[in-house]
């Protein structure tokens, strides 16, 4: 398979497709070749897309590397399957499949046998990662037959830490069940199919080096690791091993006086070392010039390059045809491309990665508008949010190229809608998106300070094409969340997401011409329209006949300037507090917001009034206190919603997240109601009404969908609801609190490295096989009258553990039985102990 266009390698790969990508001054393509060749696999087919010229001109017939190579070549992506496919006519007997553009030195006769000896169909190879979300998660049964797979899931359903490494082992009549030109991928489509008609698909569990170069980050890595040892590679040259050192020679390399080595050097063809020079564990392409007194750490430099005197080059890539003056310093991960020219004492900053034919001038200190922290590296999106710290590491300038990537995504011509809170730091990254939305030639709708919800509900009824908010996040007030929205109102996808973070790492989204810029707009009566179809989704008269006495604390958020008028039309009595914004409080600690339902259940109380709300700042969460002042949890009052809800409806199924109270389906099962539960966040909560017949979304931080107005959580519409369902119910909040205040749930967070997470996960997997679970977000074990759930945290390196009974003791002994296992299992896994 050798047709990747490698965009997360770019600017690497702007001149040659991935797999002529140089590793150890090879294109990394030769490097599998010669690993297929010594496992007497010597007759290749390579399916070529991208740029298949330069493959074709370097490989030749094969000859050249002790194997015959013929090539076939794709005029569309057909994806993984569809691309074999086009070669089935070369494909008669047994064949392997395996990525040009991977580094690995697994033993695929081992492999081989493996997939004979089980007489399978189909074997994917597999290996073991420390961080398997970028992957495919493969689950095998103990005879190595294939029992489930997600490909790239998050760390909720990361159930092991087994992964696709792409190689395959396939029996020809296979490919019968792949179609012609059309887009069809092994393990999206073909493996799963497989898996569903029962068909022999079994797993190889490879014990050796494998990693996917699919980054630039990989791709530093990978050569550190052929640097340090950990993978077998064919190295051109001799080896001239020192005491602490071990270099690598090509032919007719010069090297000066004085010139010092540590580590691991790889020196190419006719390359030459002026005198007094440094090298750590860096290589050197064929023909590089190094001058005299150079610092190379960690570096890598392709052919034909030159680094003039006493510059320093830290954890640089430098690719071919480059000219590098004297006394310039490359700083840590800095891409310099081919045909530069670097000038003489420049500065190529931390991050900043160079275009081909690009000049920088003398003297000049090259920075990019912003240096990234590590975590911008591994992912940009947490779900659907990019989170960072205001003016640090989200900046005016991060914040135009992340407009610009979306809009990119969005296209040309296309509308979004935007909104903000009232923080100054909001207004300023919020202006910026706009500009880089603008630059991308995408019109833009800005609703200014207005809540979330109405932001869904414009993008619902409108005709914008997505939607961005931004906010002080309510979890640090340092940092800003800017939050992304399909062109329904519901959370931007995955698949969307990643979208985007393609095309902000790669960095070459297009930009409008002068005259295609965008038309910034600001709509009318978005709030009107908003209020209107707002009333006519509640009953209200109902409400307006239960005359209730209403208690509203608004946090400060933009839910003030829309709601009063609202809950004015539905006849209650309203007390408000907080109905004012106010930058400085949307951010509220714990302890502030403990603070707020105390001083809520003290006004409920002193007042006699019915109820008591608290708004989160963005108007998408509530917390409830009743007529008595007593302040419901959000786990006991998602099971009072459902219960006012199920009893005044003809629902048939409900959803909702994994951590629910079991009070749910108990409240169920006396009407009759189906649940299904999702995973624990607002997406899934949302995706979970992709499915016609779901009713009702319940959450358990405070947030519920109730379909017919919205197809995400607002805290305004569930004031309203919750006052109608209370005046149709004549029961208040104080006695189905009573009623349903008999569940007891405990919960903690069991710390756990990022590298053990997917191994816990697998022994938990293998732990619990024959116990009632759910593989929802983690694993789920239902006991008749109580619960556990594990499951690892996206952000942080621990896993969260939750337990309910009817019982406190058995809850709690539930949550230590648990908590134990993790932390057994991460002692074994430390110790090398294998179960």
């Amino acid at each position: 398979m050798a047709g990747g266009f490698g965009t997360r390698l770019r600017p690497l790969t702007l001149g040659l497709p991935k797999p002529m990508v140089y590793m150890a001054n090879k294109p990394i393509m030769e490097h599998i070749i010669n690993l297929l060749r010594r496992h007497d696999l010597t007759d290749i087919v390579a399916l070529l897309y991208f740029q298949p010229e330069e493959i074709k001109s370097y490989f030749g017939d094969g000859s050249k590397f002790g194997v015959r190579i013929e090539y076939v070549q794709a005029h569309e992506d057909y994806g993984t399957a569809g691309a074999v496919k086009n070669a089935e006519h070369l494909l008669e007997e047994r064949f392997l499949i395996i990525s040009g553009d991977v580094l690995t030195d697994l033993d695929l006769k081992s492999a081989i046998n493996f997939h004979i000896e089980n007489k399978a169909s189909a074997t994917m190879v597999l290996t073991r990662m420390q961080n398997p979300l970028s992957y495919g998660v493969v689950i095998t049964k103990e005879d190595g037959k294939i029992s489930r797979f997600l490909e790239k899931p998050t760390w909720g359903e990361v159930f092991s830490d087994t992964v696709n490494t792409g190689i395959y082992i396939l029996e020809p009549e296979v490919l019968r069940d792949v179609p012609y030109h059309e887009e069809f991928d092994f393990s999206k489509n073909l493996f799963p199919s497989m898996l569903e008609k029962n068909k022999r698909l079994y797993g190889y569990i490879a014990p050796n080096y494998w990693r996917d170069v699919g980054n630039l980050e990989e791709y530093f890595q990978a050569h550190q690791d052929i640097l340090e040892g950990w993978v077998k590679v064919e190295i051109d040259g001799n080896l001239l091993p020192r005491e602490g050192t071990n270099i690598w020679v090509g032919k007719n390399v010069e090297v000066g006086e004085k010139v010092g080595f540590k580590g691991t050097v790889i020196i190419g063809n006719d390359a030459h070392i002026g005198s007094g020079s440094f090298i750590y564990n860096s290589v050197i392409g064929n023909h590089v010039q190094i001058g005299e007194e150079v610092n190379l750490d960690r570096s890598i430099i392709w052919k034909n390059s030159q680094v003039g005197k006493r510059s320093i080059l830290t954890e640089a890539i430098v690719a071919d045809n480059t000219r590098i003056e004297d006394e310039a310093v490359l700083f840590e991960n800095s891409i310099v491309s081919e045909n530069c020219h670097i000038g003489k004492g420049a500065k190529v900053k931390t991050n900043v990665k160079v275009w081909p034919g690009k000049d920088v001038e003398e003297g000049s200190i090259l920075s990019s508008s912003l240096v990234w922290g590590e975590r911008w590296n591994r992912e940009l999106f947490t779900d659907a949010k990019v989170i960072g710290i205001g003016n640090v590491e989200l900046t005016p300038e991060f914040a135009v190229k992340l407009g610009a990537a979306f809009g990119a995504v969005v296209g040309k011509g296309g509308v979004v809608v935007t909104s903000r809170d009232a923080g100054k730091t909001s207004r300023m990254i919020h202006r910026a998106l706009i500009c880089g939305l603008l630059s991308a030639g995408v019109n833009v709708h800005d609703l200014r300070t207005l809540p979330i919800p109405v932001v869904r509900y414009e993008l619902k009824f409108g005709r914008e094409q997505g939607g961005i908010h931004v906010r002080r996040s309510p979890l640090d007030e340092r940092q800003i969340d800017v939050i992304f929205f399909d062109g329904d109102g519901q959370d931007f996808s995955t698949s969307k997401t990643k979208s985007v973070e393609r095309l902000f790492f790669r960095e070459d989204f297009r930009r409008a011409a002068p005259e295609e810029t965008g038309q910034l707009d600001f709509p009318q009566r978005v709030t009107e329209s908003y209020r209107e179809d707002f009333l006519k989704a509640i009953d209200t008269e109902k409400i307006k006949k239960a005359n209730f006495k209403v208690i509203l604390d608004y946090s400060n958020g933009g839910a003030c300037e829309i709601f009063p008028s609202i809950i004015g039309s539905l006849g209650c009595d309203v007390i408000s507090l907080n109905a004012y914004l106010d930058p400085k409080k949307l951010y509220r600690t714990d302890e502030k917001i403990k603070q707020s339902i105390q001083q809520l259940s003290s006004i409920v109380k002193s007042l006699n009034a019915d109820v008591g709300f608290l708004f989160d700042p963005g108007a998408e969460k509530l917390s409830v206190v009743d007529e008595a002042g007593e302040f419901i949890n959000p786990d006991l009052l998602l099971l009072i919603v459902t219960s006012l809800f199920l009893r005044c409806t003809q629902a048939r199924k409900i959803a909702v997240p994994v951590v629910a109270s079991m009070g749910v389906e108990e409240i169920a099962q006396e009407y009759g109601v189906e649940v299904i539960r999702v995973r624990n966040d607002h997406l899934a909560m949302m995706d979970a009404l992709s499915d016609q017949g779901v009713d009702f979304v319940g959450g358990t931080r405070g947030g519920f969908i109730f379909p017919g107005f919205q197809l995400g959580a607002d805290a305004m519409f569930d004031v309203a609801k919750i006052l109608e369902l209370l005046a149709k119910n004549g029961r208040s909040l104080g006695v189905l609190r009573k009623k349903w205040d008999k569940f007891f749930m405990v919960r903690r967070a069991v710390p756990c490295s990022w590298g053990k997470k997917g191994q816990v996960m697998r022994k938990l997997l293998k732990y619990t096989e024959d116990l009632n679970r759910q593989l929802v977000d983690g694993v789920r074990i239902v006991n008749d009258d109580s619960w556990v759930l594990i499951t690892p945290d996206r952000k942080k390196a621990l896993f969260h553990i939750y337990a309910e009974a009817k019982d406190r003791a058995k809850a709690e002994a539930l949550l230590n039985e648990y908590s134990r296992k993790v932390e057994e299992w991460q002692s074994k896994i430390e110790m090398g102990i294998a179960t």
